[in-house]
């Protein structure tokens, strides 16, 4: 009688620690999908938070009105963004730049990183 009760001693045993592993089991479980749905919900607001951004640039871009600037002198125009576009190519490496343009001389004087430097405006007749 004395090895059937070891024997359910032991039986029980077993059966405890199966439990407590089951247990162990199961909670690890559930910290691996709480991680999961953390990460999951992590990825959802950046997603949203780029498209928000997007969208916000979107509509900045659209609501901006086209803008265009001339010059006219002598029953001559010329584009500001034609002068900028040339101006560009001449101030190639430098950090900032002012331009001045004198219509009467039909040319722009660029200050860029403190040399001086002259350049010819065409302007076109109507």
């Amino acid at each position: 009688m004395a090895t059937t009760k070891k024997t359910a001693a032991k039986a029980e045993t077993k059966t405890a620690a199966k439990k407590t592993a089951a247990k162990t089991e199961t909670k690890a479980a559930a910290t691996k999908t709480a991680a999961k749905k953390t990460e999951t919900k992590a990825a959802a607001k950046t997603t949203a938070t780029k498209k928000a951004a997007a969208t916000k640039a979107t509509a900045a871009k659209k609501t901006e009105p086209k803008f265009e600037l001339f010059i006219q002198f002598g029953g001559a125009t010329v584009a500001v963004a034609d002068i900028e576009k040339n101006v560009k190519k001449v101030v190639k490496g430098k950090k900032a730049y002012t331009v001045y343009v004198k219509p009467e001389e039909s040319k722009a004087y660029i200050v860029a990183d403190g040399e001086t430097t002259g350049m010819d405006v065409f302007f076109i007749a109507d």
